[in-house]
């Protein structure tokens, strides 16, 4: 059997309309009896009832004390592709990434692929985006890259070089330290720094994204997001500064790597690049957090038509987005959509 009885359950009761009302730490392999259909005006437990009744409540003391103790994790990461087939065929056979999931939505004209190196309700995703007949993006100098950890960096150059990739940067020590790198890019010119790392749980370790004023920067994704400064390291020969900021260690997850380069204050951001997307327990107090330390809201906190999937949408003040997304949903998202392919490879109709 596919599906576990509780598993099956869920998915059931997701697909009418239903979720149950428990803790994401038992949502899988334990049983639960307690479900609700919820109203149209209703809130998960804890949460503010209103976006304004949020605003008015909340202090920085209390929304920091809130985002230090919020569950969050770095989902995914969406941005634009040209050609969705040829993108999926560099990623799985030169970067060694699973394709995790595809999904066509023709009536919005658009398809989506996750991928990555391994289940995204554990793993840092990429989340591809095909436009129906928009074949080329602007980078935009804003985006950097994104960094995956490998263990034997010219290994993989010299697999990218055979499948026909682009290397822009030949394996070698980074300059002033002892890591191995080397940078290649992927068909549409998104750029990959490859770095030689032993064993780690999460290969796709770096979003790289610049920033015109890097102590502005790290004060909102420190106190807005409840991320940590990992590291910071100046490089005046260079004329830059970086910042390593993320959930938890760099050898064991990913990181947002804010860059400033000295004299720099704006980028084009181009269309490519689109958002990442971050876990949270509340998306109400999210967004005022958001709010409260220079973050602009682009997407009220509340649910999306017809799911009841819960989400804000905000602009660093730097106008990087990100999508902060109740943790329950991300997890019955999941199953609904390996219910629906495991129905689909049998050729079952699930009505």
């Amino acid at each position: 059997m596919f599906l576990t009885e509780f598993s099956y359950s869920i998915m059931c009761l997701w697909l009418s309309g239903c979720y149950p009302v428990i803790p994401q730490t038992q949502l899988f392999g334990t049983k639960s009896s307690k479900f609700v259909r919820p109203e149209a005006n209703s809130i998960e437990t804890g949460t503010v009832g209103s976006f304004a009744q949020a605003s008015t409540a909340a202090s920085q003391e209390s929304a920091l004390e809130w985002v230090k103790n919020d569950k969050r994790r770095m989902l995914h990461v969406v941005y634009r592709v040209g050609d969705m087939d040829k993108t999926i065929k560099f990623y799985t056979e030169c970067l060694g990434m699973k394709l995790l999931r595809k999904r066509d939505i023709p009536e919005e004209r658009y398809t989506n692929a996750f991928l990555g190196y391994g289940p995204e309700d554990s793993h840092f995703v990429v989340e591809l985006t095909y436009n129906y007949g928009v074949d080329k993006y602007d980078i935009g100098a804003g985006f950097g890259h994104f960094g995956i950890a490998v263990e034997d960096v010219a290994k993989t150059v010299d697999l990218v070089k055979a499948k026909g990739g682009k290397v822009t940067r030949e394996p070698g020590p980074v300059k002033g330290g002892n890591t191995v790198i080397a940078f290649v890019e992927d068909p549409d010119g998104y750029k990959f720094e490859l770095l030689e790392r032993g064993p780690t749980p999460e290969p796709l370790c770096q979003v790289m994204l610049r920033v015109g004023d890097l102590d502005r920067a790290i004060k909102y994704y420190e106190k807005a997001f409840g991320m940590e400064l990992l590291r910071k390291r100046d490089n005046p020969e260079y004329k830059y500064t970086i910042a390593m900021m993320g959930y938890g260690p760099e050898d064991k997850n990913v990181v947002l790597e804010l860059t400033y380069n000295y004299g720099v204050t704006e980028y084009d951001k181009g269309n490519a690049y689109a958002q990442i997307a971050i876990g949270t327990d509340d998306v109400y107090k999210t967004a005022e957090s958001a709010k409260l330390y220079g973050g602009k809201i682009v997407r009220d906190p509340g649910p999306l038509p017809g799911i009841n999937t819960k989400i804000t949408a905000c602009l660093d003040p730097d106008g990087w987005k990100t999508v902060r997304l109740l943790n329950i949903f991300l997890i019955l998202q999941l199953y609904r959509d390996f219910y629906f392919l495991q129905l689909y490879s049998m050729r079952v109709n699930p009505w």
